[in-house]
């Protein structure tokens, strides 16, 4: 597809949007006030807004390979700052997918490039969840580990400084782990969700990732 048809598309796309909304971009230009952030894989088949039904201003997005959140990515934390901090969000969602290719290179060890170095983050993951994976039949790893990668980097987002900021000022955000299914479409809640009252980050870690384990020897027994 040449890549000027992308230009053409937007026109038809904006006039067809302002005929049917009249004063959609006017509104849409004076401000954004979303009530969620999703943190998101860069996958070209993940896009945030459709996959939610959200309308553009709705959700604050921030995407990388493997949707990977670490202190040392001040990319990242600065769009939680800014998210959280002034944007007033309300619920941030960290969101892998099935199939992630970043994840599977992790797990496996393929070499990828520069991207090897960003990786390694996910591989941290593997190795620190490794004797669970090797449990599972090979075909289930991969699954498992893009759940558990979701669920780590929650952990990461909660243990923030931004997080840890906002809650202590009583700030009401929350953040959560979901997975999303290329195969079907569907988002799946990995139950774990932080709000700062009172729940302690590394309890509902250990819960969801004893959860991870729990439905890998399921699916593990009827493979």
């Amino acid at each position: 597809m040449p890549w000027r048809v992308l230009l053409q598309r937007n026109r038809a796309w904006a006039e067809r949007m302002q005929a049917e909304r009249p004063g959609f971009f006017a509104a849409l230009a004076r401000q954004q006030s979303p009530r969620y952030m999703w943190i998101g894989c860069s996958d070209s088949r993940v896009p945030a807004n459709q996959i939610t039904g959200l309308e553009p201003g709705e959700v604050f997005v921030h995407r990388n390979v493997a949707n990977v959140v670490v202190p040392s990515d001040l990319n990242c934390l600065a769009a939680v700052q800014y998210a959280v901090d002034v944007l007033r969000i309300e619920h941030l969602m960290v969101v892998g997918h099935y199939g992630c290719g970043g994840v599977q290179a992790a797990l496996l060890q393929q070499r990828v490039g520069l991207a090897d170095n960003w990786l390694r983050h996910v591989r941290d993951v593997a190795e620190r969840h490794w004797d669970l994976l090797q449990r599972l039949p090979e075909a289930q790893r991969l699954d498992a580990l893009c759940e558990l990668n979701v669920i780590e980097q929650v952990r990461h987002v909660a243990q923030s400084t931004v997080l840890q900021d906002a809650w202590a000022r009583g700030q009401a955000v929350a953040v959560h782990g979901w997975v999303y299914g290329l195969h079907d479409g569907l988002l799946h809640d990995l139950q774990v969700s932080v709000d700062g009252h009172g729940q302690e980050v590394e309890a509902v870690y250990a819960q969801a990732c004893a959860a991870v384990a729990r439905r890998a020897a399921v699916a593990a027994a009827h493979a």
